[in-house]
């Protein structure tokens, strides 16, 4: 588990994320070393060093660690980050390393589609699983008696966003630890450790790394026993990341901050836009000055993202619009570079209407987007 570099939080998110968990430079040495393929490591006498079995620590991790938590937490030297091989393998570790039997947890009754599951899993092993709504602090309503509360702010697919602080402040009155989803923010977007929470918990797999290719998953938090945990459960299952993918999540994350500046931009004209058309219903991005969430996530973000959801009028219009764009995927997942969009109830697992779209907005030229976009809009109501 690897810290920040401190005094690295003088530096704007450009020059941090460009040199973010790089070593010191050695002479004729590259200056991101290459991946270390390595199941086991020379160690003779006494298990000392920092390596020496593949599922516990890898070179390659660690540089990839430090460069996410000068991310998620620059200039703090008591915080730690541990990344695991996909988004669902670092919120698992979370949930089921701090939970046991009697347990309360609250849950967003609006988050990610797989956390139902999570649900089910957690109360055959006895934990008791609450949940409300991201919208207007709704959690703060179940929080007495739980020992975790799971935030996703903003919510995906529906882009609610909640006081983080507010629900921090509120859960640690009461004895409860809590963790952030991060995914769709980013750290560029929003730190949830400087709201006060006690992980950041993310998909690398989507915007952090964006280019599609990858799964990875990280927890970032305070060093101690709630952290050891976390490193424990990773080394009991074996939810441990290649050193492959490990390192290219660590070459994408030197653009990030130019792929997230791109492709918030980009959203932004893409929901006003949008907002144009008299056949969208439910339009939501958090940037747009009259989201119901604008004002609550202008005090705690600093970007407001890269996805823009809205409804069509019917499943068919929504299928038929997909299917006539011309630089947008279909495709599940969000963060590339590549624009995707997709008909979320397809899933069966979001409580959203059957016209409801996610789009992900890439680092295609706006204009070229947005032409798209209401170009496809058009044919799919002939």
């Amino acid at each position: 588990m690897s810290g920040s570099t401190a005094g690295a939080d003088r530096t704007g998110d450009g020059t941090r994320a460009v040199r973010a968990g790089l070593p010191e430079p050695v002479k004729h040495e590259p200056t991101l070393p290459g991946p270390v393929f390595a199941a086991h490591f020379h160690l003779p006498g006494e298990v000392t060093g920092p390596y020496s079995y593949g599922r516990d620590d890898n070179p390659t991790w660690t540089h990839l660690e430090r460069a996410i938590g000068e991310l998620e937490a620059p200039g703090r030297d008591d915080v730690g980050t541990l990344v695991f091989a996909s988004g669902m393998a670092a919120i698992s570790a979370v949930l089921f390393s701090q939970l046991r039997a009697g347990d309360a947890v609250v849950l967003p009754s609006d988050g990610y589609q797989v956390l139902p599951l999570v649900r089910a899993q957690l109360e055959a092993y006895g934990v008791e699983v609450r949940s409300a709504p991201t919208g207007g602090d709704a959690q703060l309503d179940v929080l007495d008696g739980a020992r975790l509360l799971w935030i996703e702010s903003p919510s995906n697919p529906g882009l609610d966003v909640c006081d983080i602080r507010r629900l921090v402040e509120a859960a640690h009155a009461r004895g409860a630890l809590v963790a952030v989803d991060n995914t769709l923010a980013t750290p560029l977007g929003q730190r949830p450790l400087e709201l006060g929470a006690d992980f950041s918990v993310a998909s690398g797999t989507k915007q952090l790394t964006g280019h599609g290719d990858l799964l990875l998953g990280y927890v970032t938090g305070r060093d101690g026993e709630a952290m050891t945990a976390v490193r424990r459960w990773r080394k009991i299952v074996g939810a441990v990341s290649g050193p492959m993918e490990a390192w290219l999540a660590h070459r994408s994350i030197a653009t990030l901050h130019l792929r997230v500046d791109r492709q918030n931009a980009t959203a932004l004209a893409v929901a006003e836009a949008l907002r144009q058309r008299p056949e969208i219903s439910g339009l939501r991005y958090p940037g747009l000055p009259d989201d119901p969430s604008h004002q609550v996530a202008s005090r705690q973000m600093r970007r407001y993202g890269c996805v823009v959801s809205f409804t069509l009028p019917t499943r068919a219009r929504a299928e038929r619009f997909l299917e006539v764009l011309h630089l947008v995927e279909d495709a599940t997942s969000f963060g590339g570079v590549r624009s995707t969009a997709e008909r979320r109830r397809r899933w069966g697992g979001d409580a959203v209407p059957e016209g409801f779209i996610r789009l992900s907005v890439g680092a295609e030229d706006p204009e070229d987007l947005v032409a798209d976009v209401l170009r496809a809009l058009d044919a799919s109501a002939e």
